[in-house]
């Protein structure tokens, strides 16, 4: 959508690296006031979030090392979409991997762009419900190092207030599940 306004045209297109989750383009674009220059974007294939929600009305959360960032961040369980991949089934798939649960409800958020003044990636966010614990999880995968904890709305509005590191797309989802949590 473009609120009316005339988009910019697609001058060249470049792609400087291709990766296993994302890409790096640069692009250069003519202005509909006529300039030019260049914009350098990251394209994803998108990440879905579950929201886990237990009966008592406990957060499931993963706390995990981010390379990015050289810390562990707090986080909701979420995941990559793949290829021909639905946004749910990806979120179904890493809730059990990260958090050895399942959940039988589930609900969807909404959706948001995570970054994008360079970034074209979108998060899908769904409240999970209805939690069983996997008597056998599946294995995390080996690039990840999950600590899973289960607190409740006011803990993780604390540690977003008191400035603990909690990613953007946990706080944007928390949220919007506000309404869902009393």
């Amino acid at each position: 959508m473009s609120l009316g306004r005339e988009l910019p045209q697609l001058l060249k297109e470049r792609l400087f690296y291709k990766g296993r989750k994302f890409n790096f383009e640069v692009n250069r674009l003519r202005l509909p006031n006529k300039s030019e220059g260049e914009w350098e974007c990251i394209r994803h294939p998108g990440g879905a979030l579950a929201l886990p929600v237990t009966s008592e009305g406990k957060l499931i959360l993963v706390r995990q090392y981010r390379f990015a960032v050289g810390t562990r961040v707090l986080e909701f369980p979420a995941g990559t979409v793949e290829l021909n991949e639905e946004p749910l089934d990806t979120v179904k798939r890493e809730i059990q991997e990260e958090t050895g649960y399942s959940a039988k409800k589930w609900q969807k958020l909404g959706e948001f762009f995570l970054a994008p003044g360079y970034s074209d990636e979108i998060i899908y966010a769904f409240l999970a419900q209805d939690l069983e614990k996997l008597e056998k999880p599946p294995a995390q995968d080996d690039d990840e190092d999950i600590e899973v904890l289960i607190w409740s709305p006011e803990q993780l509005e604390k540690a977003i207030l008191d400035g603990e590191f909690v990613d953007a797309k946990s706080i944007a989802s928390f949220f919007l599940a506000r309404s869902f949590l009393n």
